[in-house]
């Protein structure tokens, strides 16, 4: 299960519906072994695609060496689907390299009705998870 504030749950919505229609991208780090997000890492969309999000690789690398330095991870992994529900697509299993990580993503296809959903993706096989806000 995904227990995540509403403040950052919040937060990776209004950059979903920002970006759009390109798909928004970005993590939440937390410290290394906890299973807490409490860092937002909004990111840059390389791809600056409708239906594709690619991490620009200067920027993961810097942010990634930044969480290192920390002792920490990336807790949460997040993208949106700009016409689509909120389920991972072939490509996104393809690009799971973290294996602790929740993948979240939000739909923003419809203007009026928000889709956040969590899953775990590890070595192809997508499990949905339950996700809790906290106040």
């Amino acid at each position: 299960m995904l227990t995540i504030s509403r403040a950052l749950y919040e937060k990776i919505i209004e950059h979903a519906r920002k970006d759009h229609p390109d798909e928004a991208c970005g993590v939440i780090a937390g410290p290394a072994g906890s299973d807490a997000p409490t860092r937002y890492i909004p990111m840059l969309n390389a791809a600056r695609s409708p239906t594709f999000y690619e991490f620009d690789s200067g920027e993961q690398f810097q942010v990634w060496r930044e969480m290192d330095d920390r002792d920490e991870e990336a807790v949460v992994v997040y993208h949106s689907h700009t016409a689509t529900e909120a389920y991972p697509s072939r490509t996104d299993i393809s690009y799971a390299g973290e294996p602790q990580a929740h993948y979240v993503l939000v739909s923003t296809r419809d203007e009026s009705e928000t889709e956040f959903r969590s899953y775990r993706i590890i070595d192809g096989e997508v499990t949905e998870e339950p996700v809790e806000i906290s106040e």
